[in-house]
C-alpha cells in the first residue's frame, strides 16, 4: 500500500465517516419526500446492466433504518469510531478500507445475479429478474459495511471499555466477538443473497485481520507513533539534496541536472551544470 499512497494519498478524502453520514441525511430528506423513489436508488445489479449505472454510486445513501433516536444514536457512535480508525491509521489508509468495503459489496451483488443465472440455465423471464433482484438490492446496503467499520474499531482498540445500553461498561472486544458469532450464525442459516452481502461486505475486515495480526497487540498511541513516524520519514525523504547557489534550482526540479561543489569557493557552495564555471567565487 505504501507506494499506491505516495501516488494517490493526496487524493484521499479527509473525514470520510462524515461524508457517509451526510449522505444518509440525504437519504432520509428523499423518503420522507418520497420513500418509493429509494428503490430507484439500491443496488440492483440487473438495473445497472440495463442503463441504470447510477446505482452503482446512490445506493451508498439508502439510509440504515428510519430516522429515530435509535439510528440517530448508532450513526453518531459510527462517526466517533470511524474517526478513532482514521486518526490512528490515517485518511489514506481508512479510505482503502470503508471504500474497499464498497467495491466488494458492489462486486458481491453481480455475483449473486450470475449465480442466479446459472441455476436458471442463462434465462430468467425480464419482469420475474426486474423484481428478484430488486428485492435482493435491499441486502447489499451499507449495513455490513457500518459492521466492518466496527469490527475494525474492536480489533484495533480491544480494551476500550464502551457503555451498553448507557450503563453497562463493556469493553469493545468482547461485543466484536459477539457481533462475529451473530454474523456465523447469519451466513448459516442465512438465504443465499444474505450469505453473499455479509461475505463481501466483510471482506475487508478479513483482508485488514490477515495483514494486521502480527501487531494486534499494539495499542491504539502505539499504532498513531508508528503512522506518525513513516509519515516523518517520507517527509524527510523528500528533502532537497543538492541546490545551486546562484540559480536556485534543485534536483528535485529538474533530476537530470548535474550539480557540484567548488573548490575555490570558502564555504559549501553548490552549483549547477550550468553555473558551476560561471559564477563569481565566493572568497
Amino acid at each position: 500500500m505504501s507506494n499506491f499512497e505516495k501516488k494517490f494519498g493526496k487524493y484521499a478524502v479527509k473525514n470520510l465517516s462524515l461524508v457517509l453520514i451526510l449522505c444518509y441525511v440525504a437519504g432520509y430528506v428523499i423518503e420522507l419526500i418520497n420513500g418509493d423513489f429509494l428503490m430507484y436508488l439500491t443496488l440492483n445489479p440487473y438495473a445497472i446492466l440495463h442503463g441504470q449505472i447510477w446505482r452503482l454510486f446512490t445506493w451508498i445513501i439508502v439510509p440504515p433504518g428510519s430516522p429515530d433516536l435509535f439510528t440517530i444514536i448508532m450513526l453518531l457512535f459510527y462517526y466517533n469510531i470511524g474517526s478513532s480508525l482514521e486518526n490512528t491509521w490515517g485518511t489514506y489508509r481508512y479510505n482503502v478500507y470503508l471504500l474497499s468495503g464498497m467495491l466488494f459489496t458492489i462486486l458481491g451483488s453481480f455475483l449473486w445475479m450470475g449465480i442466479q443465472y446459472m441455476v436458471e440455465g442463462g434465462r430468467i423471464p425480464a419482469d420475474y429478474a426486474n423484481l428478484m433482484f430488486s428485492y435482493g438490492s435491499i441486502y447489499f446496503s451499507t449495513y455490513y459495511i457500518n459492521m466492518s467499520i466496527f469490527l475494525a474499531f474492536a480489533a484495533t482498540f480491544p480494551d476500550i471499555q464502551v457503555l451498553l445500553m448507557f450503563i453497562i461498561p463493556v469493553k469493545v472486544k468482547w461485543m466484536g466477538i459477539l457481533y462475529g458469532v451473530l454474523l456465523v450464525y447469519d451466513l448459516f442459516r442465512g438465504s443465499l443473497v444474505i450469505r453473499i452481502a455479509i461475505g463481501s461486505s466483510l471482506l475487508n475486515f478479513v483482508i485488514f485481520f490477515l495483514a494486521s495480526r502480527n501487531h494486534m497487540h499494539m495499542s491504539p498511541k502505539q499504532i498513531r507513533r508508528r503512522t506518525e513516524f513513516k509519515q516523518d520519514i517520507r517527509r524527510n525523504s523528500r528533502v532537497t539534496k543538492h541546490k545551486c547557489a546562484v540559480c536556485g534550482q534543485t534536483d528535485e526540479d529538474d533530476p537530470d541536472l548535474d550539480f557540484r561543489f567548488c573548490s575555490k569557493c570558502n564555504g559549501n557552495y553548490e552549483y549547477c551544470q550550468h553555473h558551476l564555471f560561471t559564477h563569481t567565487h565566493v572568497k
